[in-house]
């Protein structure tokens, strides 16, 4: 059943990542029919894969990686390059098997992202799949400064079949916290989730709120795991990394959560958050089901680009 729910997830991803794959593998088919391995080659190759929003620094990276598997391997064909390039964006995005180890700890995880970006209804998703694998799953709704962000919550809470904690349009986020941490004493929560106000216009309050939220956490639970993730739309491209630059500066992130990736020609920004920031992909979205939340595979998000 699991790994049906893989191929169906990896169908889905594939769909999903059409319009990136019909512009970056057209173009890249092209670069791959010149004769010879020259500077030519590897400037075309630099501007598709920029094009393509995987960014400077990982595309630096790539192409600096295929040079010396070339000359290493003494290479005369630009058709060889092509699996050289795809293992090379793959270890570009590596995520570690200890990036998820929160997932088998108690844990906190705080969720933050600018608001439209799935950040609501990532925490619904992510509060489902750790109930299914039989987590005590509790969520803090302390983005209390959108009155629909509650009602949201509470709609997917009752999907997710998990408790819920919130408080009146416009209290303090710190003060649902504390009640939610103090829940999550009483009834032996695994695993907090904590839905953020996504607000950005002011760093200095969002930063106060962040930094009251984490006082109260590490008072009262100093022993459990903790995460920041951050949920950022993939159909934005350049804008998406931008944000996390700008949260990076607010709050120290753990992992990246991509949502929306079923209808943007922008799927390389994947590539590029993660080799500019040092910020792993944790998580990939490409649907509106409870299910279309996935553990990012770095290997079938590659594969689902060029295949």
């Amino acid at each position: 059943m699991e790994e049906e729910s893989k191929i169906g997830f990896f169908g889905r991803l594939k769909a999903g990542l059409t319009k990136t794959r019909d512009s970056f593998v057209k173009n890249l088919n092209n670069a791959f029919t010149a004769s010879e391995i020259d500077d030519d080659f590897y400037e075309e190759l630099e501007e598709i894969l920029i094009m393509a929003d995987i960014g400077v620094t990982a595309t630096e990276n790539i192409i600096a990686d295929l040079k010396t598997r070339v000359k290493k391997e003494h290479l005369k064909k630009t058709e060889e390059c092509r699996e050289i390039l795809k293992e090379s964006i793959k270890q570009q995005m590596a995520v570690g098997e200890t990036e998820y180890k929160f997932e088998t700890e108690k844990a906190v995880i705080m969720v933050i992202g600018v608001n439209g970006v799935g950040k609501t209804t990532t925490v619904g998703k992510l509060a489902s799949k750790f109930k299914a694998e039989g987590k005590k799953v509790l969520i803090a709704a302390a983005d209390t400064f959108r009155a629909a962000a509650g009602e949201q919550l509470e709609v997917w809470a009752k999907r997710a079949d998990v408790g819920i904690v919130g408080s009146v349009n416009g209290a303090d986020p710190a003060s649902v916290v504390f009640d939610a941490v103090s829940a999550c004493k009483a009834r032996g929560i695994d695993i907090l989730l904590i839905d953020t106000a996504g607000r950005l216009h002011n760093k200095k309050n969002l930063m106060e709120e962040l930094r009251k939220m984490d006082k109260i956490i590490s008072r009262e639970l100093p022993e459990v795991h903790r995460e920041n993730l951050i949920v950022l739309d993939g159909t934005t491209g350049q804008n998406a990394l931008v944000q996390a630059k700008e949260f990076s500066e607010v709050a120290p992130l753990t992992g990246i959560v991509l949502t929306k990736m079923d209808g943007t020609a922008k799927g390389g920004i994947a590539v590029a958050i993660q080799s500019e920031l040092d910020i792993p992909v944790k998580y990939i979205g490409v649907g509106e089901q409870i299910d279309d939340l996935q553990k990012f595979d770095p290997d079938s998000f590659v594969e689902a680009i060029f295949s």
